[in-house]
């Protein structure tokens, strides 16, 4: 079957084994900005064989029939009951009881298929559609039962996901990680993992497909995928071989194409062409024979001497076998700067609390170079992140829209219909790409999405150094794309718990006898809570229990902490420094937009000491946990540099959140803004060129409950007053509720939110609950927007004045 494209005004014509089409004759494409050669394909001349012409079988189980094959297989160890599948109506339905405990306290049910043949080269992607009710919190996925160790206990070999456990159906791909598995390797059986809590969950599995790699690029005979390879993901073009792909382009000063160059089987060599023809004069500026699927050949073409001429630039790709993949990463055609446009670097410290850095006043000086920067530009000194912790946050100061509008926690990954600030900035012509080490800001998310290159992946064997590994990714990363203007988005966690610090700042502020003892008081936690202290929220009992049986004091246990976050911060801070040292030396700094900012405050974990210290203070009563706008969870930095736009020196007393930075970079570097967002510009501020109107300050973290209602808490930071509401508190923790549905507090008198204020102004609480009720239909609708096809609900015309009214639609 040939492919034929959507263009209105293609003209296809139909070769024997070839597809050649155009679009008339399109005008020369200008290079302003940098040219990204795969976001043009509607404007290229295309020949190459069909698409479908190279695909292998697809491997494919449906259990609307059943399935014998199937059968229940132990998993980390013999003496755990295996589960009994059954068929129900449309699926193969598990049941887990806690029967089914491990001795890691889970409950896990395993089944598994023996496989046909099937080499390594031909896995793909494992899609999985399914049905997870009330408790089921994990899917997995493995090849190959494993060996028992000593004990009778085996590891389940495999990858898992996060699982929407509200009875809908939902569809899950999953990486079976064949690629990494030693040449030649054929597994023999397919394995799913199936976890929850206790004390009853059903799952039911509807079906189950390993799609082949060619069926990724199999849409059409040239599209544009993210490609994973090593812990990175690459914006990236395929084409088909043998075939070419020509753009008529008008070469600016200084060109330079950039690109990789990628097969996705080691059997299927292709030779890769990059030809130039102008004057009736056709050069090959490239030719290079690839065969390795393991690695990106990263190339760079000079066009320099073509300058001012109308070129014909084709990629070109040959293979024995039509229909080979050939990759090109980021084909982008670049020169002399030619906009005013400017560089934008957004710098995210992950976990990086404004209390604790002295250029917001902290006793210690951990922050001396985000000092000098403020002195260059803006500072808010009441900025807030939106959620608690990263997963939520990211995603949320990313798209400009609360959690709860995404869809629920633990919803996964964000709407394809939403833009990230990385696709904003890429359709407006940016390079694109973001450098984190915490996978919660990364493709968990969705969040790769518009970035020509995109690392998620940890730093070992100390996070605490990410800011040196990051940069360094960031300073190659220009070396092969050396074009202008960029976009880059970085997520250190050099000042997240657990704390390495390293030389020169380890021993600045704690001793390093005294870092010794931290460590042994960490063993002794972590021997007695079954896991490492920061994963333990330190209100809970068993780490409060844990700390006294251990016979460690609370103070000194926290001062330490607070010791050792404050020499990571000294690091990262000195990083900071470093990367805007070599800005200036590479005449970049002049031209360059930075915000410094994090993702939320140290309160994430057992040693946030932040957070914790209010417990040292005895107030009235204990919460379960802080309200989110508590300063040790999401009082940030905001800082904004722009030499020569920005004036230096200015300080913000306004309440600001992370859910305004999309527009507010939007509207600084004129990229139109979109139709849908819960965040306004701070330019106005920053710039000092028009009104600006405060708005209360929204943090959302509400999951789906059991019910498939939302649940959690939704806040407000309204000026001198703060409001925490529970939504449907049944469906959470008995001993995660609040005493009450509604805490309020005065920020004024009570800036560290001791003590709830609630009973003494019944009226404010009435004011307060009826706004974040409003809020969180105001949400649900929003929501709707994004809703996929099939469960899309039209919104009421009430609906959408209450959001007009809101500023949340344009």
């Amino acid at each position: 079957m040939k492919h034929v494209t959507s263009c209105a005004l293609f003209v296809v014509v139909l070769l024997p084994g070839l597809l050649a089409w155009g679009c008339g004759e399109p005008a020369a494409l200008a290079v302003d900005m940098p040219l990204h050669l795969e976001e043009h394909v509607a404007a290229a001349r295309m020949e190459g064989p069909d698409a479908s012409t190279a695909i292998p079988t697809t491997l494919a189980w449906s259990f609307a029939e059943p399935q014998p094959e199937w059968k229940p297989a132990y998993g980390y160890e013999f003496s755990q009951e295996l589960v009994t599948p059954a068929h129900v109506g449309d699926g193969l339905r598990i049941t887990l009881e806690e029967k089914h405990v491990d001795s890691g306290g889970d409950v896990c049910g395993y089944i598994y298929t023996d496989l046909p043949p099937l080499a390594r080269e031909d896995w793909g992607s494992v899609v999985v559609r399914a049905r997870a009710h009330t408790g089921v919190n994990l899917l997995g996925f493995g090849l190959d039962l494993t060996e028992p160790t000593r004990g009778g206990v085996r590891r389940f070999p495999g990858v898992q996901s996060p699982v929407v456990d509200d009875g809908t159906v939902q569809t899950y791909r999953l990486d079976p990680g064949v690629a990494r598995r030693p040449s030649g390797y054929v597994p023999r059986q397919l394995v799913m993992q199936i976890c929850a809590d206790p004390p009853l969950s059903t799952f039911d599995l509807l079906s189950l497909t390993v799609a082949p790699r060619e069926a990724s690029y199999a849409a059409a005979p040239a599209g544009v995928v993210t490609e994973l390879l090593g812990g990175v993901y690459r914006r990236a073009l395929y084409t088909h071989a043998p075939g070419a792909l020509t753009y008529d382009v008008r070469v600016p000063d200084g060109a330079r194409l950039d690109l990789g160059l990628r097969v996705i089987r080691p059997d299927a060599p292709v030779t890769f062409r990059v030809r130039a023809t102008h004057g009736g004069v056709s050069e090959t500026r490239l030719e290079e024979r690839i065969s390795d699927p393991e690695r990106w050949a990263q190339r760079s073409v000079d066009l320099s001497d073509l300058a001012g001429q109308v070129v014909s630039l084709a990629l070109e790709a040959d293979a024995e076998r039509a229909g080979t993949v050939a990759l090109w990463a980021a084909p982008t055609l670049s020169g002399t700067r030619a906009t005013d446009a400017p560089n934008v670097i957004f710098y995210i410290i992950d976990g990086g609390g404004a209390d604790y850095m002295s250029v917001y006043g902290y006793n210690r000086r951990t922050t001396p170079n985000l000092e000098r920067l403020a002195a260059e530009g803006a500072v808010f000194e009441r900025a807030y992140s939106n959620s608690s912790w990263t997963l939520p946050s990211t995603a949320s100061f990313l798209t400009s829209l609360q959690q709860s509008v995404l869809g629920a926690l633990p919803r996964d990954p964000v709407p394809e219909q939403v833009a990230t600030l990385a696709e904003h900035m890429h359709r407006a012509g940016y390079q694109t790409a973001e450098f984190t080490s915490n996978p919660n800001a990364g493709g968990r998310r969705g969040l790769q999405r518009g970035n020509d290159m995109f690392r998620d992946t940890g730093v070992e064997p100390n996070h605490s150094i990410s800011s040196v590994v990051l940069q360094d990714d960031f300073w190659r990363w220009r070396t092969e794309y050396p074009g202008e203007p960029y976009w880059v988005h970085f997520q250190t966690t050099d000042v997240h718990s657990d704390h390495q610090p390293v030389a020169p700042f380890a021993g600045l502020f704690i001793s390093s006898d005294r870092r010794r003892i931290a460590e042994t008081w960490d063993d002794a936690l972590a021997a007695r809570l079954g896991g490492a202290p920061h994963f333990f929220r330190a209100a809970e009992p068993r780490f409060q229990a844990a700390l006294e049986e251990s016979g460690i004091g609370r103070v000194e246990y926290y001062a330490a902490q607070r010791d050792l976050h404050d020499e990571t911060m000294a690091h990262q801070d000195y990083q900071l420094g470093q990367l805007v040292a070599r800005l200036q030396a590479s005449g970049e700094w002049e031209r360059t937009l930075l915000i410094v900012a994090a993702d939320h405050s140290v309160g994430a974990g057992a040693e946030d000491f932040g957070v914790q210290m209010r417990e040292i203070l005895p107030p009235q009563y204990l919460l379960a946990g802080p309200p989110m706008f508590s300063p040790g969870v999401s009082h940030i930095p905001l800082i904004v540099v722009w030499p020569g736009h920005i004036a230096p020196g200015q300080r913000f007393s306004e309440p600001v959140s992370m859910i305004d930075m999309l527009p507010t970079i939007l509207d600084l570097v004129d990229v139109p803004l979109p139709d849908v967002m819960q965040g306004q510009s701070l330019a106005p501020l920053l710039l000092g060129t028009g009104a600006w109107e405060r708005r209360p300050v929204i943090l959302d973290e509400l999951r789906v409950g059991g019910s498939g209602e939302l649940a959690g808490w939704i806040e407000v930071v309204d000026g001198r007053w703060a409001a925490s509401l529970e939504i449907n508190p049944a469906e959470l923790p008995e001993s995660a509720r609040w005493p009450v549905s509604l805490l309020l507090f005065d920020l004024w008198s009570d800036p560290m939110c001791l003590h709830s204020v609630h009973e003494q102004h019944p009226d404010l609480v009435e004011k307060y609950a009826a706004f974040l009720e409003d809020q969180v239909d105001a949400h649900r609708a929003l929501a709707q927007l994004f809703t996929p096809g099939e469960q899309a609900v039209a919104l009421t015309p009430e609906q959408l004045e209450t959001l007009r009214s809101l500023g949340y639609i344009r």
